[in-house]
């Protein structure tokens, strides 16, 4: 296009090319956003946060009393060392109670009743924040009437453990 005093509209080329630019800025800014909601909570902690729940979940299975008390002591350790910025300052309070009271507990059918109540408020801050890069399973026991998080879709229940491994079936996923 011709851009000199004779034309009607000059610098018209720079105005059509600065529409454009907007355009692909928006798209990329859209893409940007929207491929940050898809990762991971990138707070400090968080992923180590349900990488604890894990293993309660993992001592409860095999019915280890003492590692169910170890993991859950690391997990109030983990979880007092997050920023409130990342889970809210009442969830860090029910899930430390919880928490504790596993790691108190030293008999594996106390500790399994007081992981019902811990897996509900842990399942709440899996939904609210995204807290790994694979999906999330969340697994409901019919004999207790509670549900768990695991990183597998085969069901190990941790309520009753090697007496009733596979009872279960997983009800929602986190993704």
């Amino acid at each position: 296009m011709k851009n000199d005093i004779r034309s009607n509209k000059p610098f018209s080329w720079l105005r059509s090319r600065s529409r454009a630019a907007v355009m692909v800025v928006f798209c990329i800014a859209a893409f940007v956003t929207k491929a940050a909601a898809q990762q991971p909570a990138n707070k400090p902690g968080v992923n180590e946060l349900l990488q604890s729940y894990y293993a309660i979940k993992d001592a409860l299975v095999s019915g280890n009393n003492n590692a169910a008390s170890a993991g859950a002591t690391a997990f109030v350790k983990n979880i007092n060392g997050l920023s409130l910025q990342a889970i809210s300052a009442g969830n860090v309070s029910a899930l430390v109670k919880d928490a504790g009271a596993i790691a108190e507990a030293k008999d594996i059918k106390a500790q399994r009743q007081y992981f019902a109540n811990f897996s509900s408020n842990m399942a709440e801050v899996a939904k609210a924040l995204k807290l790994a890069d694979q999906p999330v399973y969340i697994q409901y026991c019919p004999m207790i009437k509670a549900s768990w998080l695991s990183n597998e879709k085969s069901i190990k229940n941790p309520y009753y453990g090697s007496s009733m491994l596979t009872c279960g079936k997983v009800t929602d996923t986190i993704e």
